[in-house]
Order: C-alpha cells, then sequence, then structure tokens
C-alpha cells in the first residue's frame, strides 16, 4: 500500500502541511491566495449587513407619517376595565392597538399590536364602544393604554 505524499512549507519559521495533497510550491503561492479570501470575507459582511438598511429606512419614514397624521378627536371615552385579581397580581404594562373608525366615527375593528394579551382584551373592549369625531373618510387610530396597579 502506498501513502499519499504530503508537501509542506516553511511559513514564518513554522512547518506547513497541506493536508489536502495539493501541491503548496512555495511562500508566493499561500501569499497569491490571501488576497482571494480576503475579498470574499468582506463580501460576506457586507452582504449581510445590506438587508437592515432598507428595514430602518422604512421604520424611520413611517414614523415621520406617523408624526404628520392628524389624529381625530374623541367625543365619547370609556376607560378599560382592571379586574381586580389582574391588578392584585400586579400584571401591568402598556397595550398597544390600532382602531379602524369609519367616516361616522364609530369603530368598527380593534387590534392588538404589542402589549400583555389579558391585558389586551379589556383595552380592546373598551376601544369599541369609543366614538369619535366625524371625518370624510375611515381612518385608523393609534390608542395606547398604560396599565399600572397602583393607580387604578
Amino acid at each position: 500500500m502506498r501513502l499519499p505524499q504530503v508537501s509542506t512549507l516553511a511559513f514564518w519559521g513554522r512547518l506547513v502541511i497541506d493536508r489536502r495533497f495539493r501541491s503548496v510550491r512555495n511562500l508566493t503561492d499561500v501569499m497569491s491566495r490571501l488576497p482571494l479570501a480576503s475579498l470574499t470575507l468582506l463580501l460576506c459582511l457586507v452582504a449581510v449587513a445590506t438587508p437592515a438598511l432598507p428595514a430602518q429606512n422604512a421604520q424611520n419614514a413611517q414614523g415621520a407619517q406617523n408624526a404628520t397624521k392628524p389624529h381625530r378627536k374623541v367625543l365619547v371615552m370609556f376607560e378599560p376595565e382592571y379586574p381586580t385579581i389582574l391588578k392584585n397580581g400586579h400584571f401591568e404594562g402598556q397595550v398597544r392597538l390600532e382602531a379602524t373608525v369609519l367616516a361616522t366615527g364609530t369603530v368598527t375593528k380593534v387590534e392588538c399590536k404589542g402589549g400583555n394579551p389579558m391585558l389586551a382584551q379589556y383595552a380592546q373592549q373598551a376601544v369599541m364602544r369609543w366614538k369619535y369625531a366625524p371625518a370624510p373618510a375611515q381612518t385608523v387610530e393609534d390608542v395606547v393604554f398604560v396599565f399600572n396597579a397602583n393607580s387604578h
């Protein structure tokens, strides 16, 4: 049985063994591969970082739209129920909702966009009873409730 040959090279005073049995003849052969490896690494890093930029720009644009978006006045407002068992259990936090409001001012749909689901159901029930000022068209309004066991 014949053993495969292993090529060796002295690289910065150390012995380098090419384990894939390719012939590495000298230091210039190794150094000629370095720019290609560096370029490959750079392209991988750029490819990983690039998708985050459009998402950030979209969030900034959406934030700018929300800042200039006029809010409709609430004519009839109901506070959400905060059950004693949740208050005593210190279930607290912020609930963010989006309410779809018809041109007449009636709330037709409420979607929870964040917060504790146990508290969100009480916030949604309250907002469904709200009445907004009339407007020329249907709008989507942002509503935020803060549930705090010490304040209610």
